[in-house]
């Protein structure tokens, strides 16, 4: 069965959801344009544990019982139906490529780009079976690619870091956590070797098959002293010694500190942290190596690419891998992660950092740091960092405050109804200091889906969101001894077993995303317009959506916490009918006026269906 005819399936599941609701059948999507989707991301390992045989526990923020290894690719499988009942049709999985570090269930901490780390596949359960999974139910897999940095084990088969083995770690006052007894190594490895890299030199490979108590005495070839030790150097082990890596492979210019973060040079040339060594991009013999692992996971079917570290790699640097990635997959949808703290307009004003590390610059290919039409659009868009940074000042509040300044600033954008937004995620969320999962009430939350969902871009939530999962708490450690179920990387999968998933399904903001998918997958206009004729007030805003000269036309107004009557001008004479209450206004003077109530939101679509879905506990 060819793509087109599994998204079909997937349309027809939504078109059913609105006939029985009332509505008319949505315009086809083409499935090529990427603004058609709507975005579910989640950490795989913190997802759903679909096979216990593959959980591993890390040598770093060990709590018995929660595996940082729980979910996998199995338990993601049987879990997409769920994902799609939501009204989803994409997903984006953390980097699912081989990892090594002290706490590597996330993904970034590459070690091996050709191969998918065993610890989330299973028989039957491959990466391969994944995406024909996702697409036998016409969704579409995003993979997270790093190209900005490998772990502190270097890349197998390409390049070594100086290290010892962990196995013949001792220090005084330390001692180690079940399951790991005795020392650190891979204690689900027969002779507890961390690093199988075949490039090491032959004093360290000779140890990876034996000595599995790493007990027997190694002499270390730098510092001369023999192993195990009480007072062995700590560094040997954990440390990178930043001016002796192979310049082949990585950048010799230390590691970022202090000013360093709105420094373009120190961030694209430093080390971002011990187990994140910053990879020498430019260099051809690194070129290869990514392109070509990125290149046969598109081949094996990844529908998009989601890039991290984004401003960490020079802008020309970075469009040569991502226009190869594009060149060998015509179409491909690249997105990646500027992350910003504030406006991010960089030398155009009232921003405290250089443009050439700033969202806008890489969707844009002109040299005038003050002038972003100075070049066309790159071809590669990137997440509404510079959106999300005001959410802690009005959204986290339950209202629009400051909204439709940084909406207004979209011409800077190559395109700005490609970019991906979002209210948090795995790094950051709109409170406090930007480190917590959203701890507003839950109306509050829905005003937030409101807005994401009717404005342009690309809407992605994050795992749990949909009932409120963690609030409140840090997105990820933050204390010497936090673990992760005391953050917003918890294992959600106990919310997804047979005796809970039907009372998940329930939840007031579960069944409002639900409807707000089934909403835009119907309305061309909300996947692809440009905005116009917008205006905030606080307690309101609207706007209108027009596509194509009208082909698909919204008048938008939204309510935060109280009820508004909203006034709109300048629109599209003709009959307009309310997706959210299925009102029919008739306009013949080119002014709509609508009420809409607290939380909810008024979608008057020029000839459009009319009610779709039904009211819940916001939308109604």
């Amino acid at each position: 069965m060819n793509t087109v005819i599994k998204r079909g399936l997937l349309l027809f599941f939504i078109i059913s959801i609105a006939c029985l609701c009332g509505a008319a059948e949505p315009s086809q999507p083409t499935g090529m344009d990427f603004r058609e989707e709507t975005i579910y991301f989640l950490i795989t390992t913190r997802f759903f544990d679909g096979d216990e045989s593959n959980n591993f526990y890390c040598r770093d923020r060990i709590k018995l019982g929660d595996p940082q290894w729980r979910g996998d690719f199995k338990g993601l499988i049987e879990k997409l139906d769920y994902i799609r009942d939501l009204g989803f049709t994409a997903i984006w999985i953390t980097p699912p490529i081989e990892n090594r570090s002290g706490l590597d269930y996330h993904g970034y901490h590459g070690y091996d780009w050709t191969r998918i780390d065993p610890r989330l596949e299973s028989p039957g359960a491959t990466y391969k079976d994944l995406i024909k999974a996702c697409h036998d139910r016409g969704i579409k897999l995003i993979q997270d690619v790093v190209i900005n940095h490998s772990s502190n084990y270097g890349i197998r088969g390409k390049v070594w870091v100086n290290r010892l083995p962990l196995k013949y770690f001792r220090k005084a006052g330390v001692t180690f956590t079940a399951p790991y007894t005795g020392n650190l190594g891979n204690y689900k490895y027969q002779f507890r070797e961390d690093n199988d890299n075949p490039v090491a030199p032959d004093w360290f490979r000779e140890r990876v098959t034996r000595d599995p108590d790493g007990a027997e005495p190694l002499l270390d070839p730098v510092t001369g002293v023999t192993v195990p030790s009480l007072t062995c150097n700590v560094n040997r082990f954990f440390g990178t010694d930043a001016m002796k890596l192979d310049p082949k492979w990585y950048h010799l210019n230390g590691f970022i500190c202090g000013g360093d973060w709105e420094n373009q040079v120190a961030l694209q040339t430093k080390h971002m942290a011990g187990d994140c060594l910053d990879l020498a991009t430019e260099n051809d013999n690194v070129r290869e190596y990514l392109n070509g692992a990125v290149n046969s996971w598109l081949d094996l079917g990844v529908d998009a690419i989601r890039l991290d570290t984004v401003k960490h790699v020079e802008r020309s640097d970075l469009l040569t891998y991502v226009n190869e990635w594009k060149n060998h997959k015509p179409g491909l949808f690249v997105f990646g992660e500027c992350l910003v703290k504030g406006s991010g307009w960089g030398d155009i004003g009232g921003d405290n950092a250089p443009s050439t590390i700033r969202p806008w610059w890489y969707t844009r290919l002109g040299n005038d740091t003050r002038n972003p039409q100075s070049g066309p659009d790159s071809g590669f868009s990137v997440l509404d960092f510079s959106l999300f940074s005001t959410f802690r000042d009005n959204l986290s509040h339950g209202c629009f405050n400051g909204i439709e300044s940084i909406l207004s600033m979209d011409w800077v954008y190559g395109d700005a109804t490609k970019l991906v937004t979002f209210l948090q995620n795995h790094d950051v969320g709109p409170d406090n200091d930007f480190k917590f999962r959203f701890k507003g009430d839950d109306w509050m939350a829905a005003v937030a889906y409101n807005l994401l969902w009717t404005i342009r871009g690309i809407p992605c939530l994050y795992y749990g969101e949909e009932i409120a999962f963690q609030k409140g708490l840090p997105q990820d450690i933050c204390g010497n001894d936090d673990t992760l179920d005391q953050t917003g990387r918890a294992y959600f999968g106990d919310y997804l077993n047979a005796g809970t998933i039907e009372q998940t399904r329930k939840h007031p903001l579960w069944t409002h995303i639900q409807r707000l998918n089934l909403i835009r997958h119907t309305v061309p206009a909300l996947q692809k317009a440009p905005m116009s004729y917008m205006h905030e007030w606080g307690g309101g805003m609207s706007f209108v959506r027009d596509w194509d000269n009208g082909k698909s036309y919204a008048v938008v107004g939204l309510a935060a916490g109280s009820d508004q009557q909203i006034t709109v001008v300048g629109v599209r004479n003709g009959t307009y009918r309310d997706a959210v209450t299925g009102n029919t206004i008739n306009v013949g003077s080119g002014a709509i006026t609508f009420d809409v109530k607290a939380h909810s939101a008024g979608i008057y679509v020029l000839n459009g269906p009319g009610k779709i879905g039904q009211d819940g506990a916001f939308l109604r």
